[in-house]
């Protein structure tokens, strides 16, 4: 395979091209969407080497891009081998642009004329060597054979750099004042939220969200721009796209790990690198099902506004060899593309189970999509936050908690008194009620060994209860389904205690050490259906 395409700044695509039409580099693949943004770069390439510009498609075939009015050289180089042979016979200085041709380099899906068209090419490479001619072909998709691998040099321009989506900007800004006298003020880090937030889209797509903001709210919202990105996950087949709104202020307790969480929500900008501040990497989450994990993943995304982006590893697998780990790395540079971003790797423990003994089963797909999964994590120098959330600590492969992979492992264990009392209160508000209404103190006390999912659950039951006796919830229907919920700390008591002692040696606790606290006489309900 060739090596992959390589990404460059604005200013360096147009010195980049310029040295290697200079070095007489004769075949150039350029991957993007954007035809127009890579014509502008083109111009300025030819005009510094005093060459003509042409392009080719199959509708056309050769025409000027360099000239004001366009016209077709000869209608017979639409066929694709005629424009080869155009090219080769020509004597100017001049760089010619194919686009859309990798269908006529796809020889596994064509018939013979593929084979003579890449047969073709590989003939005037020398002939492109010894002139002052360039080959570019630009296409959105990458497909050659590997016949011509050594004779293509891979450029990836799929996607403007910041100072391009700064250029669209401006360009959109400009247009609202004159057309609709909306008047943008933006500060340097508001600017540079706006920007990164838009990364991974196109100009036009850039330009388009853009706009859209302007007309819905007659301000740029990071929320609408970031929410356009849900289109870009849509289409692929393994990441999914969470439209997460809440923030730290849902999630009861885990006190330490928000702390941890907030001193790096600027971390992603130019004023940190400044600093000397490194982009995080990401944490990983060990603990207790239902203790909140996910809940605290979802709500980072919200609290930092940038795209949550979950990778399910079940769907990673294909039944067709290669698949697998091309899906992979395709859903990798998906949410680089989309960076910055959070990616949620949720139960990290179940969708690697068996990569370190799969050779004998998968002919050893499991371990090499792992160990593409962990490489990336350990070299990625992109903005791509990864939260990984795991309940089986013997079930992880030990390499995900080496030092490099994530920033810090932290251990949620079931919430204490005060934070279950906190999570009694959010999910009541979330409901309607007030929660000064209720027994607070007599709750958390009676929940004890509870997860937050439990308590969440107990409301839940509660309010069925009440609304089949059509009254409203009461602090006896949440005593009575407390009394009848057995929580996951007592059948599985063995495996969570073994947990915990592990993680005292290798985690950081994600709360606080309890305080003393006073003892709280049991709810007299509570204690009433003991009694009887």
């Amino acid at each position: 395979m060739a090596a992959p395409p390589k990404k460059f700044s604005s200013l360096q695509r147009v010195n980049e091209l310029n040295t290697l039409t200079r070095a007489k580099y004769p075949i150039i693949y350029i991957v993007s969407w954007e035809e127009r943004r890579i014509e502008d770069i083109l111009r300025q390439v030819a005009h510094s080497r005093r060459k003509k510009l042409y392009d080719w498609t199959l509708t056309n075939g050769i025409m000027p891009l360099d000239v004001v009015q366009q016209e077709p050289i000869d209608p017979a180089t639409r066929d694709p081998l005629a424009a080869l042979d155009f090219v080769a016979n020509s004597r100017e200085a001049a760089i010619f642009v194919l686009k859309d041709f990798h269908p006529f380099l796809d020889t596994n899906r064509g018939g013979p004329d593929q084979a003579v068209i890449v047969r073709r090419l590989r003939d005037i490479t020398n002939e492109l060597k010894e002139s002052r001619k360039t080959l570019i072909i630009l296409s959105p998709i990458l497909r050659f054979p590997s016949d011509l691998e050594k004779d293509i040099t891979l450029l990836d321009y799929s996607l403007p750099t910041l100072d391009e989506l700064e250029t669209s900007l401006d360009r959109v800004v400009r247009s609202a004042r004159e057309i609709a006298g909306v008047q943008i003020k933006m500060e340097g880090e508001e600017r540079e939220r706006v920007l990164k937030a838009a990364r991974g889209l196109t100009c036009l797509e850039a330009e388009n969200v853009f706009a859209k903001s302007l007309v819905m709210g007659r301000k740029l919202d990071l929320n609408i721009i970031i929410a356009e990105k849900e289109q870009l996950i849509n289409r692929s087949q393994v990441l999914e796209y969470y439209e997460s709104v809440e923030g730290f202020s849902f999630v009861g307790g885990l006190g330490l790990v928000k702390q941890w969480l907030r001193k790096r929500g600027m971390a992603f900008t130019e004023k940190a690198r400044r600093f000397g501040l490194p982009e995080p990497k990401g944490l990983l989450l060990l603990g207790v099902q239902g203790a909140g994990k996910s809940l605290l993943a979802k709500a980072v995304a919200s609290q930092w506004q940038l795209p949550l982006l979950r990778l399910d590893l079940g769907r990673v697998f294909s039944e067709l060899v290669g698949s697998s780990e091309q899906n992979m790395r395709q859903a990798l540079r998906l949410a680089e593309n989309v960076a910055p971003c959070v990616l949620w790797l949720d139960e990290i423990e179940k969708g690697l189970a068996g990569s370190t003994g799969s050779g004998n089963s998968d002919a050893g797909t499991s371990a090499r999509v792992f160990g593409s999964l962990l490489t990336w994590m350990q070299e990625k120098n992109s903005p791509v936050f990864v939260i990984g959330t795991a309940n089986d600590i013997s079930a992880l492969p030990p390499e995900v908690l080496r030092k490099g992979r994530f920033d810090e492992i932290f251990f949620v264990d079931l919430p204490q008194l005060p934070e279950r009392r906190e999570i009694f209160v959010i999910h009541l508000a979330r409901r309607g009620r007030d929660a000064l209404n209720y027994d607070l103190n007599g709750l958390a006390v009676a929940t004890e060994g509870f997860s937050g999912a439990e308590i969440e659950q107990v409301i839940i039951d509660g309010l069925y209860d009440a609304f089949e006796n059509e009254r409203d919830l009461t602090d006896q229907d949440l005593f009575t389904n407390i009394q009848d919920t057995v929580p996951l700390s007592k059948t599985m008591e063995t495996k969570i205690t073994a947990l915990r002692q592990w993680a005292r040696k290798h985690a950081r606790p994600a709360s606080a050490p309890p305080e003393p606290q006073p003892v709280i006489p049991a709810h007299n309900g509570l204690r009433q259906m003991e009694l009887g």
